[in-house]
């Protein structure tokens, strides 16, 4: 493996060295960089750009200017990075920008990158199990539609009705009878094509997901909890028990006893952890997430520990589930953490148009505690991460379901059918890691091609990230901006394709790091 790395990083350098000598030159010859300095004729304007010329060396061909921005680009490799400075963002060094620029891209992608892997392979893979029913026809209906959508276009969307009509809902939750009724049976044939099965686990299904709808809907309706939201511990268990049928459901199901009270434990676990984790973090804001880190990895290790006293002979895969059941019981006690701040958090940002942003990163001059800043800044990646996640959401849907298609007709997914494996054995422990090899590919170039920045999504939310930098970059012909941002989009782009590589080695043994 060692050599195998090798030989990639030498191999990426000089394709990084040859790729950055032409978009360097092609950058520079694009524009002239000094053209509004131009328009001042004054003194004091002559000098600013005599100024300019100097600090950037203008007065060089940028052919033979590269070679003197190229050393200070190669003392990355050691730790003593030199790009230059931007005039564009008033003399700062770029290095100094790109590290402000990079944790906002970063702050921004990952969720949304996460949820788009997660909820577009398990969409797919359900797709692709009940290939050619009415589920499978709607799904690849509306994900061509989402697939096909400008972004642009997308985000005017969300806009509208994730942000003004959604903040009209939360302030006045009142949903008429006749619209409850139709939701509920809306709701009802989409759980049951979704789950599937004989027509009597349908019937239940319908009822199951009509009912559960009609008692939502109507709990907002008549109790207006979405005018002062809170959970308390009933919130979090209702919540932790949520999560752990989801987790049992996609894993072994519910028919075996053992998994399900180690599920069940964890998720008992959880609600009984609620007022000392809301202790623990209220009272130590100062390290808050340090301690919310902590805590993730006591209900992890709590959740591990079930699993491997109580598992008996399959313990290895059951400790592994509750320990990922153990982290995701969290959510419930973070959702508490921040809508005991509602009401304040509407008083201190004083918006009349409702709590959901469409605009920036943040709230300029909000006076909170750092549970409530983080509550903001969360609230303001709601629209750009949804648009994000949309866009990935429907082509890691498609990927998915061909790649699980493929593997369910191979040779060993028949033999272990014929071993007598129940189906979802089959699935879980045989298809399903086979058919995430393509995916690897994909997964890895999406996540190295956002580190990059989603330029048009930035520039609509007005989000200060990588994409808005190398728009600027690109806009006034600021070489090293432009030059900044290709370094990083193409090193994470590379890294990244050694990643997948390693996460074949992973996921097929047949397949060798050499």
């Amino acid at each position: 493996m060692f050599l195998f790395v090798a030989r990639r990083t030498v191999a990426t350098l000089m394709v990084l060295i040859v790729a950055s000598f032409f978009v360097y030159v092609l950058t520079a010859y694009s524009g002239d960089p000094l053209q509004e300095l131009r328009l001042d004729t004054t003194p004091a304007g002559i000098a600013k750009m005599n100024h300019a010329i100097e600090v950037l060396n203008l007065n060089t061909p940028p052919v033979l200017r590269y070679f003197t921005w190229l050393p200070g680009a190669m003392g990355c490799l050691i730790g003593q990075c030199d790009l230059g400075i931007s005039l564009a963002k008033g003399e700062f060094p770029v290095t100094m920008l790109l590290g402000q620029a990079m944790g906002s891209t970063l702050q921004l992608i990952t969720l949304a990158s996460v949820l788009a892997i997660i909820l577009g392979v398990a969409v797919g893979m359900t797709t692709a199990l009940r290939q050619y029913s009415g589920y499978d026809y709607t799904v690849t209906f509306f994900t061509f539609v989402i697939y096909s959508l400008p972004v642009f276009w997308v985000a005017v969307l969300l806009k509208q009705y994730g942000a003004v009509e959604l903040n009209k809902f939360i302030e006045n939750p009142d949903i008429p009878i006749w619209l409850i009724i139709v939701l509920s049976i809306f709701m009802g044939f989409v759980v049951q094509a979704v789950l599937g099965g004989e027509r009597r686990q349908r019937l239940i299904s319908v009822a199951f997901g009509a009912v559960g709808t009609m008692v939502v809907l109507g709990f907002l309706t008549f109790t207006r909890w979405t005018t002062s939201p809170s959970i308390g511990i009933v919130g979090v268990a209702l919540i932790s028990f949520a999560l752990a049928a989801i987790v049992l459901a996609a894993s072994v199901g519910f028919s075996q006893k053992v998994p399900t009270m180690i599920m069940l434990g964890v998720a008992a676990f959880s609600t009984a952890m609620w007022y000392p984790v809301w202790y623990l973090l209220e009272v130590n804001q100062e390290q808050g997430f340090l301690w919310l880190l902590g805590v993730i990895i006591v209900f992890a290790l709590v959740g591990w520990a079930l699993g491997w006293f109580f598992g008996g002979e399959d313990r290895k895969s059951y400790s592994k589930l509750a320990a990922i059941l153990g982290a995701l019981t969290i959510l419930p006690h973070l959702f508490n953490l921040f809508f005991v701040r509602w009401d304040n958090y509407k008083r201190l940002i004083q918006i009349k148009n409702g709590v959901i942003p469409t605009f920036g990163s943040e709230t300029a001059g909000l006076n909170g505690d750092t549970w409530m800043g983080a509550f903001d800044v969360l609230l303001h990646m709601v629209l750009p991460t949804v648009a994000l996640l949309l866009v990935s959401f429907a082509g890691y849907t498609r990927y998915s379901r061909a790649s699980l298609l493929e593997v369910m007709n191979q040779d060993y997914v028949r033999t272990a059918r014929a071993k007598g494996l129940s189906e979802r054995k089959v699935i879980t422990r045989h298809a399903f890691r086979n058919a995430m090899i393509p995916i690897a590919t994909i997964v890895a170039l999406d996540i190295g091609g956002l580190i990059g920045g989603a330029v048009i999504t930035e520039d609509i939310f007005g989000w200060s990230g990588m994409g808005a930098l190398f728009a600027l970059g690109l806009r006034v012909v600021d070489v090293n901006l432009v030059m900044g941002f290709f370094l990083v989009s193409g090193v994470a782009i590379v890294i990244f394709n050694v990643v997948a590589d390693l996460i074949y080695s992973a996921l097929d043994p047949r397949i060798r790091v050499s």
